[in-house]
């Protein structure tokens, strides 16, 4: 391992832990000099704009992992179900690796970062229109507000298994559950339907 990722894999150890983590923490953590560290990137926002990238590729190769772009194309019901349960799973362990991702603000401040997230958003709310097309989930609701539910149910679980409220080996399921099929006992008998456009950063 070259020292560049050796302090790249300190580094999204001790963010995860620690997102507000000094540079000298993370050198020390990387058993390397705050001078070895600063040769590979001289300040903080170098270190993280990179971590934002990492995590940013890991969310792209879920995405192609699950057969996203397939499930789309097939518009059918068992294509995207099994889209998803591909997918979450995938999902659930990017945010426990990459969990400071979830909520640094750097990552939707930097505009490239800001620029590949909405790319990559928008392959995700074309798999929940199709789902909503094949009956998958509810379609009066905005297909973005399934990318945000999704997003903050990923938040949940990435919290949960740090306070060790969950087992590992059942949170996806808890994830993609709760996200189809909601927390209630049952189904309301009337639904308010939203009109407002979609919209907003994921």
């Amino acid at each position: 391992m070259s020292t560049r990722e050796q302090v790249l894999d300190a580094a999204l150890r001790t963010l995860n832990a620690d997102p507000t983590a000094s540079l000298a923490t993370i050198a020390e953590a990387a058993g390397v000099g705050r001078a070895t560290l600063h040769r590979h990137f001289p300040g903080r926002d170098d270190l993280v704009r990179e971590l934002g990238d990492r995590s940013l590729d890991r969310w792209e190769q879920t995405q192609d992992a699950s057969g996203m772009a397939d499930a789309i194309a097939d518009g059918g019901a068992e294509a995207v179900t099994a889209c998803l349960h591909s997918m979450f799973p995938r999902l659930v362990v990017d945010a426990e690796d990459h969990g400071f991702a979830l909520t640094d603000s750097f990552l939707v401040c930097d505009p490239e970062l800001a620029a590949r997230t909405a790319a990559l958003e928008e392959r995700e709310v074309g798999l929940w229109r199709t789902a909503q097309a094949a009956g998958v989930v509810r379609p009066e609701l905005p297909a973005r507000w399934y990318l945000h539910a999704g997003y903050g149910l990923l938040v949940a679980a990435r919290d949960a298994l740090r306070a060790g409220d969950v087992a590992r080996r059942d949170v996806a399921d808890l994830v993609l559950d709760t996200l189809l099929h909601g927390i209630g006992t049952s189904t309301p008998t009337t639904t308010s339907t939203t009109t407002t456009p979609e919209g907003g950063a994921r």
